[in-house]
Order: structure tokens, then sequence, then C-alpha cells
């Protein structure tokens, strides 16, 4: 049986795409052109600016879902990253010594913790956000990429109260910000950029195949230690950086904490980072966009 609340929120998203489609603009006639595609590039990338508002919709409805259903609201963007912090402190920084380039290692851990919990969360948004969906995909047609999209946009939230948390954390370890800080917002944007490259991919593979909805959580908790997050980059062999580098993460992961903590800022992993992306975002476009055509079919 589907649970009232999600029908009407069901109804009001699809409310919301008629009237974005019919409502406002009624009185200029609307025209919809329908043809073949001119290529494998050819992805249709503007037919996605008349549905911006619909992606405001999408994410303010993901945020409020989020925090209403939530016994302890907002607080678990403090609470999730905090205890992993506070664990990684004391297992790896208390008694396994483990190096971190000279910033105090709670510090140290909770730079590498705060990107990687919006990259996870973002990833897991925009590959299963398809088939979380479902109903309003068969329902109503809008460019489906909004919905990937609008997974990686919503954890922002999340990533910014951190963010202030860890600047409090600093005050109190005595590491002053600097201007570095205002890298902060690129930084988050890469990371956002490598989360939806991915969902590209594991979002319609996973309309076919629901094994990935329980398969990604135990593929983000290998991928989470095998990122430079408690431990730094410089326990890697430098002959050994580029190909580690090749983990789109390292390069995110070592930007935000040269833009919290200052240091000597290594560009290569960050490079690679970009390229890795680059290619991996070309690839899922294009792949989503082949199988856009079943997802209503399929899903």
């Amino acid at each position: 049986m589907t649970n009232p609340t999600n029908l009407q929120t069901l109804n009001r998203l699809t409310a919301s795409i008629e009237n974005l489609r019919d409502g406002p603009h009624a009185a200029r006639p609307v025209v919809t052109e329908i043809r073949p595609t001119k290529g494998l590039f050819d992805l249709e990338l503007e037919g996605l600016w008349p549905y911006r508002e619909l992606l405001g919709v999408l994410v303010k409805r993901d945020i409020q879902i989020l925090y209403r259903q939530a016994a302890l609201g907002i607080a678990w963007a403090i609470l999730q990253p905090a205890f992993s912090v506070l664990i990684f402190a004391i297992i790896f920084g208390h008694f396994a010594k483990m190096p971190s380039d000279g910033i105090p290692y709670p510090i140290f851990a909770f730079a590498g913790v705060l990107p990687w919990t919006y990259f996870a969360e973002a990833l897991r948004r925009s590959s299963n956000g398809l088939v979380a969906e479902a109903e309003l995909i068969r329902k109503v047609y809008f460019p489906r990429l909004l919905v990937p999209v609008a997974g990686i946009i919503a954890p922002a939230l999340d990533f910014f109260v951190g963010l202030v948390i860890l600047l409090g954390l600093m005050l109190v370890y005595g590491v002053m910000p600097t201007w570095n800080l205002l890298a902060v917002v690129p930084l988050l944007a890469l990371a956002g950029f490598q989360a939806l490259a991915i969902g590209l991919w594991l979002g319609p593979i996973n309309v076919r195949f629901r094994d990935i909805k329980y398969t990604l959580p135990f593929l983000i908790q290998i991928w989470m230690y095998a990122s430079p997050i408690v431990y730094p980059l410089s326990l890697i062999p430098k002959e050994w950086h580029w190909l580690y580098s090749l983990n789109p993460m390292v390069g995110v992961i070592e930007g935000f904490r040269w833009a919290i903590a200052g240091g000597t800022f290594n560009v290569l992993p960050l490079l690679i980072s970009v390229a890795v992306g680059s290619v991996l975002i070309v690839g899922g476009l294009v792949f989503f966009k082949h199988m856009e055509r079943t997802f209503a079919d399929v899903i």
C-alpha cells in the first residue's frame, strides 16, 4: 500500500511539473520537439533549463523529508561526522599514532571525514534516486537527469553544518583559518561532480539490477579506507602517488585539508581527480541518455 504522505508528495511533484510545463506560461504555446538523436554525444542538455524550478522543488522536498521524518532532525549532520572523528582520533590518532602532517589529529580526521561524508551521501542519492522516484517517472515526463542532480545538491546542507562544527574545533585547537578556506566551495563542487559522474553510471544499472542498492554501502565503506581520511597521502610512496590519485576523492580530500589547515599543496592529485571525473561524467552522460528511454518501462 502506498504511504499517504508519499502519495501526497508524489501528487505535489506531479502538479509542479504540470504547472512548469503548462501553468504560468499557458498564454504562450508550448512546443515539444521530438527528433532522433544526431549522434552519440547528442545529450540534449539544453532541455534541462526549462525545468530548473523543478530541480529546486526536488531538492527542497528531499531536505524536508530528511529532517521532518528524523527524530534528531539536523542534529544528524553533526553527530555522524563527529562520532566518526571521535573513533578515528582514539583508534588511529591515539593508539596507532598515525601521522597527520603536523595538524592536530582530530582536525586532520575531520577535514577528511567531512568531504567524504558529503560525497558518500551524494553518491548514494544519485545512484538510488531513479528507483526512489519510480512512481513519478512512470507518471509524468521530465528530464530524468534532474533526479541524480538533485541527489548531489541536497546533502550540501549537512556539509555546511558540519563545516561550522569543524571551524569551532579549529578554534579550540588554535588552528586559525586563512584565505585558503575560500577553496572549500569549489572543492565541494568537485566532490559533487565526482558523485554525479559515478551516479550517472550506477543509477541506470540500479534500474535494471537492484543489487546496486545493497552493494553500494559495502563499496563505499571499502572506498573510504582506500582514501586518505585516517592517514595522510605522504604515507603512500611518492612513486605511487599518481596511481593512488586515480581514486577521484584523493585530490578532493587533500585539497580540503590544505584549505582548512594550510601547508604545502600537492596539485597533482587534484589535477588527476579532475581528469578522471571528466572522463567518468562524459561517459556517464552518454550511458545515462542511452538508457533513459527504457526507465519508465523497466523501473
